[in-house]
């Protein structure tokens, strides 16, 4: 396993995960060549560090963020827009509420939950304070999600306005409704304040001419269009392990937080006509269970530690619409550049309160060199 130091503008954290899994299990470190080999724990860099301010504030060692430690409580989007600017902590009055790439970058994969059962809280509570729920008040455990600054430039449910956020108790990003959609209060949720770095999260894309787009500011090399077909999540790591592109053959699945890094949350199906990534990329186009033209989920390597068997389901990104099947009908849930998960393995349905689609054989866009 690979450790490198940070050297970009926009270095990108590991995920945590040193633990390697198949496909409903824990297993032994895979070798080269073999089965479940290019999986997240085979290559680690940038590891999650971070200084306790004792101020109330912690500095990110590697993104040069510093955070607010605890949260502000549930507030409007409408609100915590106004009151950020009047906020100060440790000194310093250049608060902001942090973007979806920014709050992102706090996300370890060494967090575990069961449907809606928190176990483990996917950040580092040592350093950061994360709430459960309130159960009392009718809400489930995994109600604690921390909102971005980060709008969906699309609508979800076909009509809501919608903000993208981290559900540190449950390891996803999902967009949720300013308004509730019943009686048209807005909905309120934590935040988490930062400040420094202002061009964390901006991308410094290059086509290199030979199939594949450099990001200086990750230090990362990107293949410029995709697998062209969905295959499962021990395919997909065997694709990554045995392609060559532009002269190179060590090509790997992006970890989750690796392939988030390059969403583009200015563009979505709905208002651009297009993947949410960057025009450089070359994204091929599927059509979806509602029967509409749009763009594939694709896997990283990371393995998501939720249900009855949490080693079976593994991170993916959505670069189009993030759909579900609600009262009969297919829609975008969640927004063109969520993250969820789907099994490893096994057939396509569809599952959960939103009933969320499940593909199982996602797309496959590969990574190499390190952020640094």
């Amino acid at each position: 396993m690979i450790n490198v130091a940070n050297a970009n503008s926009y270095p990108v954290v590991d995920t945590g995960q040193t633990t390697f899994y198949d496909n409903d299990g824990v297993i032994s470190q895979p070798e080269d060549g073999d089965d479940f080999f290019g999986q997240d724990a085979s290559y680690i860099s940038n590891g999650p560090s971070y200084t306790d301010n004792q101020d109330g504030t912690i500095t990110d060692d590697v993104t040069g963020l510093m955070w607010q430690q605890g949260l502000i409580g549930k507030l409007s989007y409408a609100q915590v827009l106004q009151e950020v600017g009047s906020f100060d902590l440790a000194g310093y009055s250049d608060w902001r509420v942090a973007s979806i790439k920014e709050l992102y970058s706090l996300i370890q994969f060494t967090g575990r939950v069961k449907g809606q059962k928190a176990i483990t809280p996917f950040i580092d509570t040592k350093y950061f304070d994360q709430p459960l729920g309130d159960t009392g008040e009718g809400e489930r455990e995994i109600d604690a999600q921390v909102w971005s600054s980060t709008e969906y430039v699309g609508k979800t449910m076909n009509k809501d306005e919608t903000v993208f956020g981290v559900n540190f108790v449950d390891g996803r990003i999902k967009g949720y409704p300013k308004y509730h959609p019943r009686t048209n209060e807005p909905n309120k949720m934590y935040f988490r304040y930062v400040r420094g770095n202002t061009g964390y999260g901006v991308n410094k894309l290059g086509d290199n001419g030979d199939g594949t787009v450099s990001d200086s500011a990750t230090g990362l090399t990107w293949q410029k269009s995709d697998s062209g077909e969905g295959m499962n999540w021990k395919e997909a790591l065997r694709y990554a392990e045995n392609l060559t592109l532009g002269g190179h053959s060590d090509w790997r699945l992006p970890d989750a937080k690796e392939l988030q890094s390059i969403v583009d949350y200015t563009r979505s199906p709905e208002t651009s006509d297009s993947a949410s990534i960057d025009p450089v990329f070359q994204t091929s186009t599927i059509t979806n269970e509602g029967g509409d033209t749009d763009y594939p989920y694709y896997w990283t390597s990371t393995t998501h530690l939720d249900g009855p068997v949490p080693e079976n389901g593994a991170v993916y990104v959505a670069f189009g619409r993030a759909l579900g099947k609600m009262r009969g009908s297919v829609m975008d849930v969640h927004g063109a550049g969520a993250q969820r998960s789907d099994p490893k393995a096994g057939e396509a349905t569809s599952r959960g309160p939103q009933g969320d689609m499940i593909r199982v054989d996602n797309y496959i866009r590969v990574v190499r060199g390190r952020s640094r």
